[in-house]
């Protein structure tokens, strides 16, 4: 495969250019006037089983952000019964109706999307063009089911022939150990899912390659932030100029730039937002992942801290019940309404981060101003 020379990021230097949603200014408008409590819900995905995905009405009459859909099988009924949801949410609003279709062993909903190759087989057998009509394809065929956002695809530079596991968040599910594969072939995936109508989520900055650990299982430190800029930075300086709408953070700490989780650290917000140009939406990790849980935050805890920090959605657990997901929601969206009560959080901060969310998915009219 031919692959392209690309030049490392330097921290303090680099301008990039970026996505940023042509109707955020509407968004903001819209959001001004909310109450705290709707400017928490859009900010929280609720995790939702696929099978039950019927049980979610509560979710979309309070105005969640988005629904993370788990199981392995998509009901005969799930487009019909997701576009009865998307009718329920307030003021008529879309949700971000996310999955994982990474590819290979990462796969949801197969009856909908079809299987298709782990990343690295994708790496190593195929053209970024190759790479990009698989990302039409699935783009298509989850955008016709209902589902709008993929969490994919993984940019981790790994090249490491395994299966992901507590020892490898990575492995099969990046493309290449080189940067400049990565680079080439996460981006085409990217927009491959764009064109088939799906938002998708890249992941996971700064990059986990190399890390020490897998962050569901306990707490985990990635490569040296000054090999990182010349190796898992790489492909996400790529994929923000070629457009990229939203990107997850990693939660793991980053040495010689954050101890803390990526997912709530303001200086690793920084360096995406200042230094790499990026405007688009900031996703949280899961926070209920062992590297969270380790600093003896809750999820409602840890929600507030990254939206501190600069996140912009929330991402959270596996769906136990559709009861237990809608519980753990409701607690992140009170948590949150207290730290601005408190004044922990800035409504400022809340309201930017809302919009954001609602002007990824939304066409958003602005308001038409008052009658004198």
């Amino acid at each position: 495969m031919v692959t392209a020379t690309i030049v490392a990021p330097q921290s303090s230097s680099l301008s990039s250019a970026t996505t940023t949603p042509t109707n955020l200014s509407c968004a903001q408008a819209v959001v001004a006037n909310w109450t705290l409590a709707q400017l928490a819900n859009e900010t929280i995905v609720v995790p939702a089983n696929a099978s039950t995905i019927g049980s979610m009405g509560p979710a979309a009459r309070a105005g969640f952000g988005g629904l993370l859909l788990f199981g392995a099988t998509a009901p005969a009924s799930m487009t019909t019964v997701l576009a009865k949801l998307q009718s329920m949410t307030p003021q008529k609003y879309s949700m971000m109706v996310m999955t994982d279709e990474e590819g290979g062993g990462v796969e949801r909903l197969t009856n909908v999307a079809g299987p298709f190759p782990w990343a690295q087989t994708m790496g190593k057998n195929l053209t970024p063009a190759e790479i990009g009509a698989i990302g039409v394809r699935i783009g298509r065929a989850l955008s016709a089911a209902g589902v709008n956002v993929d969490l994919a695809p993984v940019l981790d530079v790994d090249g490491r022939p395994v299966m992901p596991g507590a020892g490898d968040p990575d492995g099969l599910r990046s493309f290449s150990g080189s940067p400049s594969i990565v680079a080439n072939d996460g981006p085409a995936f990217m927009t491959g899912l764009s064109r088939g109508g799906v938002t998708s989520v890249v992941k996971h900055f700064p990059g986990l390659g190399g890390s020490t650990r897998n962050t569901d299982y306990g707490p985990a430190r990635t490569l040296a932030w000054s090999v990182l800029q010349k190796t898992g930075l790489v492909p996400f300086v790529r994929a923000i100029a070629s457009g990229a709408t939203a990107v997850m953070l990693s939660n793991a700490s980053v040495p010689g730039l954050t101890s803390l989780p990526a997912s709530l650290s303001p200086v690793v917000v920084r360096e995406l937002r200042q230094t790499l140009g990026f405007q688009g939406l900031i996703v949280t990790d899961s926070l209920s992942a062992g590297a969270i849980g380790a600093l003896h935050l809750s999820v409602p805890m840890a929600a507030v801290e990254a939206l501190q920090a600069g996140a912009d959605q929330i991402l959270f657990g596996s769906p136990t019940s559709s009861a237990a997901s809608l519980a753990l929601a409701n607690q992140v969206s009170s948590a949150i309404v207290a730290a601005v009560t408190k004044g922990s959080l800035p409504r400022a901060t809340l309201s930017g981060a809302a919009a954001l969310v609602l002007a990824t998915r939304n066409t958003v009219s602005c308001p038409s101003p008052p009658v004198a």
